[in-house]
């Protein structure tokens, strides 16, 4: 286990070296340019290029990558050319409320999800399980800003249960935190709850009618019992896989949601980094952003041995 523990964190180093010169390639190859937007639009030509000079843009592009990348190694990831502040500082202030957001969104779409998939693939081919099935297909099909904007309609401004938009943190207040949390997590939550449903009712409904399950009925055990400790045990692998996975689809949806919302996480932060072309912010955002999900995958494939022994092996 060590060794393969190992072996994976290894192989991380090159996954980040990758995405450290897709990022850096993409963002000055794509058209704008953050001298002439620091600049202003009566800026004149002299004046771009004396920005650009300040800021180091006029350096050639490899030696603009092995400054960047020396200092990222060091801990360094510059200084935001609009915030006019570290970028560490920066992420570190907007860290928490995406954190709380991703997390009340993983707890409530795991807990919703996976007992509704299982309960469909327990009553397979009803109404119960069609309706489920059906808000899948809805669900996953729907953009997050649609979504959000119903909640906000229905919650927020009809039943006036909830506040739009702002963020509490959980230490000053533990009622306002969940109440400002609640639409944004519910909003992110759906795409991933309707992708975990149809893998769970599909992997349940695989291993229903293996022989270890007409054991476990043979024996006289309740179907909640077959159901939890046999049946969705065994389909947990496939379950877990489509977890980890859509992180991915929580970070794209969280960067949507707290715009919409108003919430000041890393998300929002990525979208005022891009409408400004701030390179330093944006770099590292994104390789937080991938560094999370290269870990969470490699969590998700020592849980895998936890599951299924036979995989150890």
């Amino acid at each position: 286990m060590l060794d393969f523990i190992a072996r994976r964190l290894i192989a991380i180093v090159p996954v980040l070296g990758l995405v450290a010169v897709f990022v850096f390639l993409m963002l000055r190859l794509t058209p704008g340019d953050p001298a002439a937007v620091i600049a202003g639009d009566n800026a004149t030509n002299e004046q771009i290029a004396a920005i650009r000079a300040q800021l180091g843009l006029d350096e050639p592009l490899l030696k603009q990558f092995v400054i960047w990348i020396g200092k990222v190694l060091q801990g360094d990831f510059g200084e935001s050319y609009f915030f006019k502040k570290t970028v560490a500082s920066l992420i570190l202030q907007r860290v928490e409320p995406t954190l709380a957001l991703s997390l009340c969104a993983i707890v409530f779409a795991v807990s919703v999800a996976v007992p509704l998939g299982v309960i469909a693939a327990y009553k397979h081919g009803s109404l119960i399980d069609r309706g489920v099935m059906a808000f899948s297909v809805v669900g996953f099909s729907m953009p997050v800003f649609v979504i959000g904007y119903l909640l906000i309609y229905v919650f927020a401004i009809e039943l006036e249960l909830l506040p739009v938009q702002g963020y509490r943190r959980f230490g000053e207040d533990v009622g306002l935190f969940f109440r400002h949390i609640a639409l944004p997590s519910v909003t992110v939550s759906v795409i991933y709850i309707a992708l975990i449903a149809r893998i769970t009712r599909t992997s349940v409904l695989e291993v229903m009618n293996e022989d270890y399950i007409r054991t476990a009925r043979a024996k006289g055990l309740s179907d909640v019992v077959v159901l939890m400790r046999h049946a969705l045990r065994n389909a947990a692998v496939p379950i877990l896989t489509v977890i980890g996975l859509g992180i991915a689809v929580l970070i794209g949806g969280a960067v949507v949601t707290e715009s919409v919302y108003g919430l000041p996480g890393l998300g929002r932060l990525t979208v005022e980094a891009v409408l400004s072309r701030d390179y330093p912010t944006l770099q590292a955002v994104i390789l937080l952003f991938s560094g999370i999900y290269v870990f969470i995958n490699l969590a998700i494939d020592i849980g895998y041995t936890l599951l299924d022994p036979r995989i150890r092996y």
